[in-house]
This record gives structure tokens, C-alpha cells and sequence, in this order.
């Protein structure tokens, strides 16, 4: 892309002079954050070495900056490499682009790598995020640097929404030249760092790139530049089904660093090799019609540039992104939203999370929701975002620090636009106590009784079989508030039928629905928690839509023992999760002992009044070698002291400790202090479920450590 906030016309030197201060404020503070030992510490960093990826240290995603790295393969030594690998696949049904208009969107915010590097979470809540995935079919993250490998939270929660995501290969100024003379020196050097770039998509567990050529090139350079594309293409389409290589509008075909801001002869030799090119967005208002015609039937394959900051972009970008979006689906091709962080950087008011709903608002309006979740079953969501106030397990809270983990995000619902003339307004609540998680659905407001208000949550395709499917959802309500679920189901015939699931009686709203379900409840958990449990058999129905229904119940006792009630009329709900599945699934859980769990890396630092510093790295995998699909895991920690004068050998466990959760079957420790009278550390390894459920803990499997002598 064109460097940030500077216009492309602008004279070259004065670029490059600018270029090169940027670069060194961005490798410069790059360098201070990637030795930061600890996202979740307030104090200020003490001076450390520069980072060397090999030495264990709090695992992060970072770039790689060189070719001689990328050839080397030096990236899969690193200790990190493990961690950064994806855990969450793209669904079956989601590996082939669908054949119509797509939004692509390209992250690019502050030389990326921020909070969004650190793979097992940091501290900042009101880190990044996105959560408007139903509009979104790809993600591409980008940087400055050479390779920019997505950070694998970005793959997971795109992933989980049915995104491609793609990371970046991109040459730019005098360094990037010296780089394509390396590169395109001859045709198998070409098609090497092009298998380099494949090994890392596939082993990573990421879906391509996108190529960014931004410099001159010599014209004897481009059959080879030609090849690399080509190889690059059919090595990632051999690897992975459904994987994109798209190519950027910048160098054409005779070698010019020349943006055409269009689909024409001067690049169409690059877009006929691969699957798609992201148009530049300095284009002009027939440009997009005049691309599709160069297309023909490939037309969805182009996708045209939208620059949120503005420069130059049609229509202006910023809070007139729509505008340019209406231009491009009136000529049916596809769109690239280019920085749309550009809401958080530039601290659009009142806040973030009010900005970023109302920005994208703007975009579902232009572009329509054309994006149905058909992921096999189950589906789970807790509604996370990713950051919080607050972690829950199962209705019990495990820990109220802040923090922030795009991994975590789960499936997002469909909410519009807060409406203030709606008697109930809806919102993703992230300080009010969760059911799992960080987040939940609020429901609050004025609701009188014998109405009923509701809401989309969900959409998709799930065609049903001849079994059951089973529904399980969390409430919590105060009063006589009431929330249930309405299911659309659609017939072969597109009859409709409408199906509620409630837990008390609603005779007044009876007639509303073709079906009404009384669902199992399930008390006694924290903060009020209920759990509603149903089954279902339509056969042949496919499941479009699930909305919360918000009524009154004819009861007016409540399990909210820390809600109060201002007036008869008030209502307040809250949805914890909602679980999909088929009858026949079981979340049965390996037992403890098939797990075989080690600890590496251990390093133990002395402390005053005789404590000690711990960092290890705890591993655990199946002994029969078998993978277990696992939504997550929570790791906890049991602090084993001698017990004062009992019984020689005897020990005394304190109360469990939650420490995080990994994505993949590994988990950094770091400087975790160990008091003087500890015998012992347990870590246990929390097995969740894709459905949800999770392990006991006291059939989890666990690492116990002695600890080491003065």
C-alpha cells in the first residue's frame, strides 16, 4: 500500500526521506515492545536484550524482516513457532469464496504487532478489535515488514466466523528493491521463497497473501515476478483447498511503479495467475464498472480499494466509506476496505465501542449482510469480544483483572444499531458478571406485561435431519424478566415456521409462535445463572435464525439475588451463551491419565525472604498420539504447602488459580513468584469442549513441580 497518510504523487525523495523516519520510530519501538517482559504488568519496562526469538520468553507473533530468515526457514527454530500456530480450522463449508460480491478487509493500524501480538493475552481492554465478522469474507493483515505473519488470534476468531485470512509479502523503497533483485534473480529462486511463503501459510494454519510490489522493477525482472506469483498460487492451492493469492495494484507489467486504480492490460497478466487483485484506491467513479468488463466472468475477483483515513479515496473514506461501497456494488465487484482501525486510531467520539458499531453500521446499510454461518454443528458462542473485565467459568468468576485475547472472541451475534426509541435497548455487556468468558448479551429496559419484544442474534443455514438437535442456552433475569429463545425454521417450500423456546408459561404470546417449548431448567449456579436445555426434531427444516424474545413471566420471584427492580415495568436480562448440536455429539473427555504432561525451559530466580521466581513452559499431548479437538484450555495453578505442625510429608493446598488459557497444547509461565513456604505447584490443564462443556478439574490432567531447594 501506499505509505500512511501520504499521498502517492507526492516526490519520491521527499517519500523516501519521511519513510525512513518512520521506519526507524516503528523498528525502534517495535524493538522496545517485543522485549517487554510481561503485557500484563503495570510497571514501566526495565532495559532488556534485543529480542532473540529463540530464547523462551511470554510468546508472541511477530514478522520476519529478511529473506535471508525466510530462506533459512530460521522462523519454525523459534521458541514461539508453537505457539503461533492456529487452532481453529476454516470450516468446510467456508474454503471456497462464494460466487458473488465480497468484502475484503485489510488491518493495518500503527505498524500492527500491538496488543494483538501477545498470544496468551495482555492487559489492555480497550485493546483493537473487530466483531463484525458476518460482513467480512476476508482478512488480511498487514505491515511495513517483509512477511507479515497474521497474529495467529486473528486467524482463530476469523476462522471460528467462516474469514479467510491472509497475511502480507511486501517490497517497498530501496530495501525492497535489493530484496526483488535477490528474489527475482532467476526462476528457481523465484519459485523458493514462494514455497517458503507456502510452508509458512499451511504449517501456521493461515489462508495465503496478499502481494505488495511497490517498487521498480527492471522488465527483464518480470518473468520472473510472473513465476513467483504463478508458484506462490498453485503451491498454496495444492496445500490448502479454497487458499487465495491476491495480487496488489502497484508495479505493472513492464516494470513501472505505476497504480492503475483499475483492472486493465497494464496489470491483468498478474491477475489472471492468481485469484484476485486489490485495486488501489485512488480510483475513479466508472472505474469499478470499466474493471468488471476487464474481469468478465472473474469479475468478484476484484476487489476495490477503500482507504478509511481518506487520501484520495473516492468518496473520502472516514465516516463516507459507504459511499465509495455503494459505487462498488452497483457494479457488482468486490471491495477492499483498507485501515478500518482508522475509528480507534484517530479516538472517534463518544468511544470506541459506540464508533465502531456505528462505522460499520454504515457498512452493513451499503453493503447488506450476504454472509450465512453453515459451519457444522456445534455451534457455541458466548458472545466475548475478546477483552473484558472478567473471566467466567461456568458461571463463577475466575478472575477480575482486565484483559484482552482476540482468540477468545467467540461467534458474534447480529446486533444492530442501538435504536433509543426501542423499549428494550441491546448491548454486549463486558462488566456485568458472565456465564463464560467475558461477555454477555444485555437486555434492559421498559417492557409491560401481555408484550414482547425481540431481537436477531443469529443467522445461518443448518439443515436438519431426522434427529433432534439440542438447544442450551444461559440466562439470568431479575423480576419477573423473562428471555427465550425464537427459532426460524424454513421449509423445502420456504414456509416458515416459528418455534419458542421458554421456560415458563406465555399463554398471551402463545398465538404469536406455530410452536411453543418448555424448556428443562437447570439452577444453582452464580450470580443467578439458569440453564435452559431443549430438543428439537424438524425434519428437512433448515434453522435460518435464532432471535431472544424478552416477555414477562407470570411469577415474581427471581434467582438474582444482586439485581434490584426500580418499577413493575422495568426489565433486565441477560444471555450467557447459546450451544447448538446434534443429539448423537458427546464432548467426551480424555481422563487424566492419557494425557502425558511435561514441563521445559525451567528457570528458577531467588527472591528475598527465601521465595523464588518460576518461568516453565508446560506441554501436554495424547500418549496415543491421537488429537483431541478442544475449544480451549484453561490453565490453573494449586500452590502445595507443608502443613504446619501435621504429619511429616503431609501438605496443605491452598485455593486454585487461574492463570490463563491456551489455544494450543502449550502455556507459558512467566516470573510467577512462589512463596518461601511452598512445597509444591500444580498446574492443571482445564480440556474444553467445542460444545462448551468442560473438564472437572479434578479430572483434569496436571504437571506438579517440586520445588527446589535454597
Amino acid at each position: 500500500m501506499n505509505p500512511r497518510h501520504l499521498e502517492p504523487y507526492i516526490n519520491r525523495q521527499f517519500l523516501i526521506k519521511i519513510r525512513n523516519i518512520l521506519r526507524f520510530i516503528s523498528q525502534t519501538t517495535q524493538n522496545l515492545t517485543m522485549s517487554t517482559p510481561n503485557p500484563n504488568s503495570s510497571s514501566s519496562p526495565s532495559p532488556s536484550p534485543p529480542f532473540d526469538p529463540k530464547q523462551p520468553s511470554i510468546p508472541i507473533s511477530y514478522p520476519i524482516k529478511t529473506l535471508q530468515e525466510l530462506e533459512s526457514r530460521s522462523y519454525f527454530d523459534s521458541f514461539h513457532y508453537p505457539f503461533n500456530k492456529a487452532s481453529v480450522p476454516i470450516s468446510s463449508s467456508s474454503s471456497k469464496l462464494p460466487d458473488r460480491r465480497r468484502l475484503l478487509v485489510c488491518h493495518d493500524m500503527a505498524g500492527g504487532y500491538s496488543d494483538d501480538k501477545w498470544i496468551q493475552g495482555g492487559d489492555n481492554v480497550n485493546a483493537y478489535s473487530i466483531w463484525h465478522w458476518h460482513l467480512i469474507d476476508v482478512f488480511v493483515y498487514f505491515s511495513h515488514d517483509l512477511v507479515t505473519l497474521p497474529p495467529v488470534c486473528w486467524i482463530n476468531t476469523a476462522h471460528r466466523h467462516g474469514v479467510k485470512v491472509l497475511g502480507t509479502f511486501i517490497t517497498e523503497w530501496d530495501e525492497g528493491k535489493a530484496n526483488c533483485d535477490v528474489l527475482l534473480s532467476t526462476k528457481e529462486s523465484a519459485q523458493m521463497y514462494a514455497e517458503r511463503l507456502a510452508e509458512l501459510a499451511v504449517d501456521l494454519g493461515f489462508d495465503g497473501w496478499l502481494i505488495n510490489m511497490e517498487v521498480e522493477l527492471d522488465p527483464a525482472q518480470i518473468s520472473n515476478l510472473k513465476e513467483f506469483v504463478d508458484h506462490l498460487s498453485s503451491t498454496m492451492h495444492s496445500s490448502v483447498p479454497g487458499s487465495q493469492v491476491l495480487w496488489y495494484d502497484s508495479v505493472t507489467i513492464d516494470g513501472k511503479l505505476n497504480w492503475q486504480d483499475q483492472l486493465n492490460e497494464s496489470n491483468k497478466p498478474f491477475f489472471d495467475i492468481c485469484d484476485g487483485i486489490f485495486v488501489n484506491y485512488t480510483w475513479k467513479e466508472d472505474y469499478p464498472r470499466i474493471s468488471a468488463a476487464v474481469a468478465g466472468d472473474r469479475k468478484f475477483d476484484v476487489y476495490m480499494g477503500i482507504d478509511v483515513f481518506g487520501r484520495n479515496t473516492y468518496g473520502g473514506g472516514q465516516w463516507n466509506a459507504n459511499v465509495a461501497l455503494d459505487v462498488i456494488r452497483k457494479n457488482d465487484v468486490s471491495a477492499a476496505i483498507f485501515a478500518p482501525g482508522w475509528v480507534y486510531e484517530t479516538k472517534q467520539p463518544p468511544d470506541f465501542e459506540t464508533a465502531q458499531n456505528s462505522w460499520w453500521g454504515l457498512v452493513e446499510k451499503s453493503w447488506g449482510i450476504l454472509r450465512n454461518f453453515s459451519g457444522p454443528l456445534p455451534l457455541y458462542t458466548n458472545f466475548d469480544q475478546g477483552r473484558g473485565y472478567h473471566i467466567s467459568v461456568d458461571g463463577n468468576s475466575v478472575s477480575d483483572a482486565t484483559w484482552c485475547n482476540i482468540s477468545c472472541q467467540g461467534f458474534q451475534p447480529l446486533l444492530e444499531l442501538a435504536d433509543p426509541t426501542n423499549s428494550i435497548q441491546v448491548t454486549i455487556d463486558l462488566k456485568e458478571a458472565s456465564f463464560s468468558g467475558g461477555g454477555n448479551i444485555t437486555f434492559k429496559g421498559s417492557l409491560e406485561k401481555q408484550t414482547y419484544f425481540e431481537r436477531k442474534i443469529l443467522q445461518g443455514e443448518f439443515l436438519l435431519g431426522e434427529d433432534p438437535i439440542h438447544f442450551i442456552y444461559s440466562v439470568k433475569c431479575n423480576g419477573n424478566s423473562s428471555l427465550g429463545l425464537k427459532l426460524v425454521f424454513t421449509s423445502n417450500n420456504d414456509e416458515k415456521n416459528y418455534v419458542l423456546l421458554t421456560s415458563g408459561e406465555v399463554n398471551d404470546l402463545s398465538s404469536k409462535f406455530n410452536k411453543v417449548i418448555t424448556t428443562r431448567e437447570h439452577k444453582g449456579f452464580s450470580h443467578g445463572w439458569v440453564i435452559n436445555e431443549s430438543a428439537i426434531a424438524m425434519n428437512e427444516y433448515t434453522l435460518n435464525e435464532i432471535h431472544a424474545v424478552c416477555y414477562r413471566s407470570n411469577s415474581s420471584l427471581s434467582d438474582c439475588t444482586d439485581c434490584t427492580v426500580a418499577s413493575p415495568s422495568d426489565y433486565y436480562a441477560l444471555l450467557g451463551h447459546v450451544t447448538i448440536k446434534n443429539s448423537d455429539y458427546k464432548s467426551d473427555f480424555p481422563v487424566s491419565s492419557s494425557w502425558l504432561v511435561d514441563g521445559k525451559y525451567i528457570k528458577w530466580t531467588s527472591g528475598s525472604n527465601g521465595s523464588k521466581t518460576l518461568n516453565i513452559k508446560i506441554s501436554w499431548t495424547l500418549k496415543d498420539g491421537k488429537n483431541y479437538l478442544s475449544l480451549k484450555y484453561n490453565i490453573y495453578l494449586v500452590k502445595l504447602s507443608k502443613q504446619a505442625g501435621g504429619n511429616p510429608g503431609t501438605t496443605l493446598e491452598l485455593v486454585k488459580e487461574y492463570l490463563g488459557v491456551a489455544q494450543v497444547n502449550c502455556f507459558y509461565v512467566s516470573d510467577l513468584e512462589v512463596p518461601s513456604d511452598t512445597s509444591s505447584l500444580k498446574f492443571i490443564i482445564q480440556v474444553c469442549s467445542v460444545d462448551g462443556t468442560i473438564q472437572a478439574l479434578d479430572e483434569s490432567p496436571y504437571y506438579q513441580l517440586e520445588v527446589e531447594g535454597p
